[in-house]
């Protein structure tokens, strides 16, 4: 039984910002929350800077998960009001009935494979030059290419664009950001580049059983560095 849950970050925390820094670092906290390890079950977090004195991080679980390590190390533990809310998934995946509209929101990694990158790494150029050369991924970095990456997209998950009388757009671009951090792997440590955009559009479901698949596995590349959650909210509702 999927379960979706909210948790409050307090960003004067030293730990916060290690968190928010580093999204490997994030992920390991993440998979904290869960009490069969190692984990086997997919797991989808988001992190919003929607609120400017405390960071939203939502998380998708398979099973029901336990954040009391994460509001110890990050939040505020003597606070009045809850600092964690895990509810019960289900019931929205039972309302993505066809042609009905919601305004969606998800933070991506919107990249494309290539074998032709204008300046490979070392280790793309070694991949490149192998005996059997694959492609490799690289980042859609321009306003344009990410909007094409998302409206090419969005109607594979099953929905469907819908303009705004307030925008008028079918889809805005409202955050982007490139992330530069390190991820430890047996004893070598690697650099990580991570460009993300985060798409938000009003659409209505044309699959409603597609909808559902990827709204419980994610899409697109980088999940385990908070990319891939989709959100839905009810289609007048400002923001998600």
């Amino acid at each position: 039984m999927p379960h979706l849950s909210r948790i409050w970050l307090n960003p004067l925390r030293a730990r916060t910002q290690t968190l928010l820094r580093n999204p490997h670092v994030m992920h390991a906290a993440v998979l904290g929350g869960l009490s069969r390890q190692p984990v086997d079950e997919r797991v989808l977090w988001r992190l919003s800077a929607d609120h400017l004195h405390r960071a939203e991080l939502l998380v998708l679980t398979q099973s029901i998960p336990s954040w009391e390590h994460l509001i110890e190390q990050a939040g505020w533990t003597a606070a009045d009001e809850p600092q964690q809310m895990v509810r019960d998934y289900q019931p929205l995946l039972d309302c993505l009935h066809m042609g009905r509209e919601f305004r969606l929101r998800v933070r991506a990694n919107p990249v494309t494979a290539t074998r032709r990158p204008d300046k490979p790494s070392g280790g793309q150029h070694k991949r490149l030059t192998a005996e059997r050369p694959r492609g490799i991924r690289v980042a859609h970095r321009t306003v344009s290419h990410q909007l094409a990456w998302f409206t090419d997209r969005v109607e594979r998950w099953g929905f469907q664009l819908r303009s705004t009388p307030e925008s008028g757009a079918a889809v805005q671009l409202i955050a982007r950001e490139r992330m530069v951090f390190t991820k430890a792997q047996d004893v070598t440590t690697h650099r990580v580049v991570l460009s993300t955009a985060t798409f938000e559009a009003v659409v209505s479901v044309t699959d409603s059983r597609l909808a559902r698949e990827q709204l419980l596995n994610g899409v697109g590349s980088g999940k385990a560095y908070g990319c891939g959650l989709i959100t839905l909210a009810p289609a007048t509702q400002e923001s998600l």
